[in-house]
């Protein structure tokens, strides 16, 4: 531990500790897997690489969309992946605009902040997926009854955060304002959105897994499309491979959305100085 506290890998050595563990990590996993009843349950790492090549290579004319063990292939991961991207996407947004929204309506407002808090805390301790079969009644189970059970999970970590945000305002930062005649419109603007933005890019970074999974759950709940669907299938036929390849795929878009996250965070927050700077000051 010693000698892992003393390291401070930078740029190349950094990006080659990350892989190196992660080959590690395969290694260690395609050696267990050498057994047939071991690789079962977990699975076999070349197995699963397989999978996800044959899902993602083109298309050739005349070819089959299906393998012959009737699960999908090529083409079909296209359609799938689509429906669950779309499903998290629109979650993610939906999610995030009310979340921002109510967070800082509530904080804005004390007194109707008061009267919903309890409302508001039970909500949010309520296991949200035993929710997914009460929007399969009101929307169906197309795309919507995912996306509002998702929104549900991305809901509460945004607005939570927005609402702490706001609250952390300094006292003195706002006497100061008004006494410049700052109004609400203009403190709302310059004191309090830019306090809470720092919070809601903290949330986003958490809510973009937890819209795939309420994206997921529903599409287990009832679907006929989607990664999670095709997961399902894979379980009912113990394909492990199959059940991780899905996985690799949907943690492989949720790092690309969450990249794109960082991306905008990084434009959006320039002003913010960084911990070396703050340090030297």
């Amino acid at each position: 531990m010693s000698f892992l506290a003393s390291l401070k890998p930078s740029g190349r050595n950094l990006r080659a500790w990350q892989v190196g563990v992660l080959i590690v990590m395969l290694a260690v996993w395609q050696l267990a897997s050498g057994n047939e009843q071991t690789a079962f349950f977990i699975g076999e790492p070349v197995k699963v690489a397989g999978r996800i090549w044959s899902w993602f290579m083109p298309v050739t004319v005349g070819e089959n969309r299906f393998f012959p063990d009737g699960l999908p292939g090529r083409a079909d991961i296209y359609l799938h992946l689509g429906v669950t991207l779309l499903e998290t996407v629109l979650a993610f947004a939906i999610g995030t605009v009310l979340g921002l929204v109510f967070g800082l309506w509530l904080a804005l407002a004390p007194t109707a902040s008061a009267i919903l808090d309890p409302y508001i805390k039970a909500a949010n301790s309520m296991p949200r997926v035993i929710l997914a079969p009460i929007f399969a009644m009101w929307f169906g189970l197309g795309i919507w009854s995912k996306v509002a059970l998702a929104v549900t999970l991305v809901f509460f970590i945004v607005f939570f955060n927005v609402y702490q945000g706001v609250k952390e305002v300094s006292p003195v930062v706002l006497a100061n304002a008004r006494m410049l005649g700052a109004n609400q419109k203009q403190l709302l603007r310059t004191v309090y959105l830019p306090s809470a933005t720092s919070w809601v890019f903290s949330s986003l970074h958490t809510s973009v897994g937890l819209a795939f999974v309420g994206a997921v759950v529903g599409e287990y709940l009832g679907s006929a499309r989607g990664v999670g669907y095709l997961i399902l299938q894979a379980e009912g036929t113990f394909d492990v491979n199959t059940v991780f390849a899905g996985i690799v795929v949907l943690t492989a878009c949720a790092l690309v959305l969450d990249g794109f996250v960082g991306r905008i965070e990084k434009r959006l927050m320039k002003w913010q100085p960084r911990t070396g700077e703050t340090e030297k000051l």
